[in-house]
């Protein structure tokens, strides 16, 4: 079947736009914080944007599967899947920290090739299509070179993360930051951060951001150095230059 990936990037901007005009309704506006079973939050802004997501996506493509944080899965009927995480960094949108982001992936065969992060309060806006440039509010964007772990920056959203390793990470690079969500993963396209380790990630946390990352020229595995797909354990890895696998893969053994 012959693909127009144009239709897809002009839809996932399209989904991008209606989030963020849900978010920005709630924003450092009052409302009610859920705990799941997981003890996670969860605001009426989560459930609003999966719901509109998930509705436009049946309307326009309605053989596409979804997965989505709030509402689970609806399985494909051809090779395409939609992910969504509608607030990514729920915490920080509790507390009107402007770092979470709307994450939305489309994935064929299980494997991300096409990403966006959107951060509406900031207006800005990374997408990732598997071949071409990732492009930052319209513009292409680059990692930086880092041969040397000693020279990195370092970020993840915190020590807990990864208990048993965490120190030694800390310790390994330039420095290291905590926290950002997704938003780190846009400024390691831009080429601010080298590194990101994260641990018990769900596909929807992560599937938008391996083509983000890659079509910046970074790369992104799990903690055994394979490609992430609907079927890994949520030990991801990001690097912006390719120099630096085997040194942060020999640290988290």
């Amino acid at each position: 079947m012959q693909v127009n990936m144009q239709e897809f990037i002009d839809l996932a901007h399209a989904l991008a736009d209606e989030a963020g005009h849900i978010i920005r309704q709630y924003y450092r506006q009052p409302f009610d914080v859920e705990s799941k079973c997981d003890e996670s939050p969860v605001t009426i802004a989560d459930k609003s944007v999966e719901q509109r997501l998930r509705t436009i996506v049946e309307a326009e493509r309605p053989e596409d599967g979804i997965i989505g944080e709030e509402y689970g899965i609806k399985e494909s009927k051809n090779q395409y899947t939609w992910v969504f995480d509608p607030i990514d960094g729920t915490k920080s949108f509790v507390i009107g920290r402007p770092t979470f982001g709307t994450l939305i992936a489309l994935c064929e065969n299980g494997v991300p090739i096409l990403g966006v992060i959107d951060q509406p309060i900031l207006k800005e806006r990374w997408i990732g299509v598997k071949g071409q440039p990732t492009l930052f509010n319209d513009k292409p964007v680059k990692t930086r070179t880092c041969a040397q772990l000693k020279n990195a920056r370092l970020a993840s959203t915190g020590p807990y993360m990864f208990p048993n390793h965490w120190q030694t990470l800390y310790n390994a690079g330039d420095f290291m930051v905590w926290g950002g969500d997704c938003y780190s993963f846009g400024l390691m396209a831009n080429g601010n951060i080298d590194v990101i380790v994260e641990g018990k990630l769900s596909f929807y946390d992560f599937a938008a951001l391996v083509p983000v990352v890659e079509g910046a020229g970074g790369h992104m595995c799990d903690w055994n150095g394979k490609p992430l797909d609907t079927n890994s354990d949520g030990m991801v890895l990001a690097i912006g230059d390719i120099a630096l696998k085997d040194q942060i893969l020999e640290l988290l053994t």
